[in-house]
């Protein structure tokens, strides 16, 4: 028995471009839904959202029926909190606030099995189907099928991007604008020049150590991106789709009923 591949490792190592959907809501038919609807890979959120573990497993379950994958952003804290989505088979984890080249040494050091990293060893769950993988297929595998992606998403790290870039064991450099946009004191003002010298240098910086460069984005910016070297964009939000959908209702219902008094 192996590991279930990873949809979008598969995708990215073809060339192709691969679209992600951010789910705010821990619903695992969110999850569902957003996999039957095409997403290439569902982003479940432990840093901002009130998502607890068996929330995620669930999503994880539910966008597997449709070979899609979970990408886990992780918080930050000890190794069980990087290695805990793994092993419940999310496809990847996202590391947010990379800060340093010894930060992300860490990250690889807790995440990755021997000869790449010290990740301590547990085949007995989901990702192992439960110890039925064998245990040296188990290593290899993850390393081969489960990614690792890092956020560079403050000015910090900056000056050792390359020295970042060059680590075995990262699969994705990640550029968030948001954060990096109040890291250089000009919070969400998404126009400054500085945001879109280092989104195209990250692409680029990715691109020279054979990684593959993720952000987000809009579909009326993706030929943009693609175009600067980014082959993972997620493209939207549950809470923003569904706000959409919410104003339209109201509106079209308003127009329809305002005329009526009682």
């Amino acid at each position: 028995m192996n590991m279930r591949p990873s949809r979008l490792l598969r995708k990215l190592r073809n060339g192709e471009v691969v679209s992600g959907i951010k789910l705010n809501y821990i619903d695992a038919r969110g999850a569902e839904l957003a996999a039957m609807c095409g997403f290439d890979v569902v982003w479940a959120d432990m840093e901002h959202c009130a998502n607890d573990w068996s929330a995620v497993e669930q999503q994880i379950w539910a966008a597997k029926t449709c070979d899609v994958d979970v990408m886990t952003r992780v918080s930050r804290g000890g190794y069980s909190d990087y290695v805990r989505a793994l092993e419940m088979d999310s496809a990847g984890i996202m590391v947010p606030h990379i800060m340093n080249l010894e930060d992300a040494k860490r990250v690889v050091h807790i995440t990755r099995f021997h000869p790449i990293g010290r990740r301590p060893i547990d085949g007995g769950n989901a990702d192992g189907a439960y110890t039925m993988v064998p245990a040296l297929d188990y290593i290899e595998q993850a390393n081969e099928q489960r990614f690792v992606a890092i956020q560079i998403e403050d000015p910090e790290p900056l000056d050792q991007l390359d020295e970042i870039a060059e680590l075995e064991g990262i699969d994705m450099l990640f550029f968030g604008p948001a954060d990096f946009s109040q890291g250089i004191g000009a919070p969400c003002q998404f126009d400054d020049p500085r945001i879109a010298a280092t989104r195209k240098r990250v692409a680029e910086v990715a691109l020279k150590h054979g990684k593959f460069a993720g952000t987000v984005g809009r579909p009326e910016t993706v030929n943009e991106l693609v175009d600067m070297g980014y082959r993972f964009i997620n493209i939207g939000a549950d809470v923003i789709g569904l706000i959409s959908y919410y104003k339209d209702l109201v509106s079209d219902f308003k127009a329809k009923t305002d005329h009526i008094k009682g």
